[in-house]
């Protein structure tokens, strides 16, 4: 079961919670938090303490001078980063009491990280339908368009889960790549092994080892410089989708991962990654009713 947070959301984001060692060098809390941090200004670190802005599991305010292992746990509000605007809207294509599904922008995180707190898809859902336990029932990358699903409500919200666990949900998707000199005989069938390393932002391959993932690629149509493809995932492993199409020469346009990874640059609006998120079909956990969505965005670079 999951911890819950003795701090409700505010503005849409939840408290962020901190494991604290319950042993070391550090003789307070606060003196291990400093160096956790020390990118932080410390003054302003230990003044939190001072207004009661960490919290212990009960909701009390931990003191500036409580001891190394009074608390396993604390939780305190991030400070909002000086964000991006990202200019593009969700769409809510369902919702009912139990299951929400938007169609998803390019550049927008699925969930708060990093740089993006109110830049994310589920802080803007939280907001807009008023409901502070919308919890994604899967991810998103931040490039990737198209559809996202989220629990309603915790009560119901494993059984969603289960379904992405177990395989039941049926995802298809879209890609533009850059036409490359021989073209594959479709449809065809990839398998690799896919291994993400600590600490990398790109998988990488491991031809020595049996595959763990793999996609169905349908053509759906080409032209002389892009091919525009139907992807069929049979697994999830992390950038799946963009490691395979670059495998059989066809990186995705405008992907900065794979298959080199190019140096980090602003976003450009005008060039999105071409993947999309296209359906999600299921048998509804509740209801046993078939559940069918389809995204109503499309690729710009699509011949």
């Amino acid at each position: 079961m999951a911890m819950l947070s003795p701090l409700p959301p505010r503005d849409g984001v939840g408290a962020t919670r901190l494991h604290v060692p319950l042993h070391g060098e550090w003789p307070t809390i606060s003196a291990y938090m400093v160096e956790r941090f020390h990118h932080l200004e410390s003054g302003e670190l230990l003044a939190r303490f001072d207004r009661g802005e960490i919290i212990a599991r009960d909701g009390s305010a931990v003191p500036l001078d409580a001891p190394l292992g009074a608390q396993e746990f604390v939780w305190y509000y991030r400070e909002p980063p000086v964000e991006t605007d990202i200019p593009f809207d969700i769409d809510v294509l369902h919702e009912d009491r139990d299951l929400v599904v938007i169609d998803k922008p390019h550049f927008l995180p699925s969930t708060p990280g990093g740089k993006y707190l109110q830049s994310s898809a589920l802080v803007r859902l939280r907001r807009l339908l008023g409901n502070d336990e919308l919890t994604p029932i899967h991810r998103l990358d931040r490039a990737t368009a198209g559809l996202l699903m989220f629990s309603a409500r915790p009560s119901t919200r494993g059984a969603y889960q289960l379904l992405l666990q177990n395989r039941r949900v049926e995802k298809v998707y879209e890609a533009v790549s850059a036409r490359p000199a021989d073209l594959p005989a479709f449809p065809l069938v990839h398998r690799n092994h896919i291994v993400k390393e600590r600490g990398h932002v790109c998988v990488r391959v491991d031809a020595a080892r049996e595959p763990n993932s793999e996609t169905l690629i349908e053509l759906l149509s080409t032209d002389e410089q892009v091919v525009h493809t139907l992807l069929r995932p049979h697994t999830g492993k992390m950038h799946q989708l963009r490691v395979h199409l670059a495998a059989l020469g066809m990186g995705i346009l405008h992907d900065g991962f794979y298959p080199d990874l190019l140096p980090e640059a602003p976003d450009d609006f005008e060039r999105p990654l071409q993947l999309l998120a296209r359906e999600l079909r299921f048998i509804d956990p509740l209801s046993g009713a078939e559940r069918e969505f389809r995204t109503r965005r499309t690729l710009a670079f699509a011949p």
